[in-house]
């Protein structure tokens, strides 16, 4: 999800310490790349929301700024004029010369701002292996990565993070849970510090998925997950309501059920 998304990040294990924020795309919804002022304003904005004491963690899909090769994405200095804890990410569904530019950028922002900021972890990619499932293809869901692929790029990530100030930072990868709990995947799985899980009961068609059981079906997938993540961490990575769309299944959207 290169593009503007205000999902959000609920990050609920012992490392993230209940951290609570959005998902940010590189671009917003009409394609205009973030640049850093928009990042200050977006940021400062979510810590200002009235009445949940305001969020101050962001999640990225990419280390690269929109429209750019491998220049850092500027969400960096503006998380630094904010101070606002940013989970990474790394695309990596765009082969194989989109993620050496992803690695470029990510050494990049270690030498620039490895002292000014301690990320909460580093994902290696998004939902790239529910693009390449049978759903994910029916959805026109775009390309995805093959597990071995993934498996490749999160050690490459590693080798970057060694001996650097963020050797320490956990590396996890996103994705949905029908994806943890296909057995294809597990050497994907094996290779992380901790597991990210996108849970949207409104998506879930398959289901009775109307308001009223969304719960059920959120800590449903939540415990599906956790079952298949070899003990390891799981984070709630995206989740949500749609305020406005067609209805999906059971579920319509709207302000009062979101």
């Amino acid at each position: 999800m290169l593009s503007s998304t205000l999902s959000l990040l609920a990050l609920a294990g012992a490392a993230s310490a209940q951290v609570r924020g959005f998902n940010y795309g590189a671009l917003y919804a009409d394609n205009r790349a973030r640049q850093l002022a928009d990042w200050e304003a977006d940021f400062r904005a979510a810590q200002d929301l009235p009445g949940v004491g305001g969020f101050n963690s962001a999640r990225l899909f990419t280390m690269i700024q929109g429209y750019s090769n491998n220049e850092i994405i500027s969400a960096l200095p503006a998380a630094v004029s904010t101070n606002t804890s940013l989970l990474l990410g790394i695309w990596c569904s765009g082969g194989e010369e989109a993620f050496s530019n992803e690695l470029t950028a990510l050494r990049n922002a270690i030498t620039q701002f490895g002292d000014q900021l301690k990320p909460i972890g580093l994902s290696i990619g998004s939902e790239d292996l529910y693009r390449i499932s049978p759903t994910g293809i029916e959805n026109e869901s775009g390309p995805g990565a093959q597990p071995d692929q993934l498996v490749n790029y999160i050690q490459r990530a590693r080798e970057v993070l060694q001996g650097t100030a963020w050797a320490d930072v956990q590396i996890g990868h996103v994705d949905t849970w029908t994806a943890y709990v296909n057995g294809s995947n597990n050497a994907v799985i094996e290779a992380l510090d901790w597991v990210g899980v996108d849970a949207y009961p409104y998506f879930q068609t398959v289901n009775e998925n109307s308001i009223e059981n969304a719960p059920q079906l959120f800590f449903d997938a939540l415990q599906a997950t956790e079952g298949a993540a070899q003990g390891k961490p799981v984070w709630v990575t995206e989740t949500g309501w749609p305020v406005t769309g067609p209805a999906s299944g059971l579920a319509v959207s709207g302000t009062e059920d979101a």
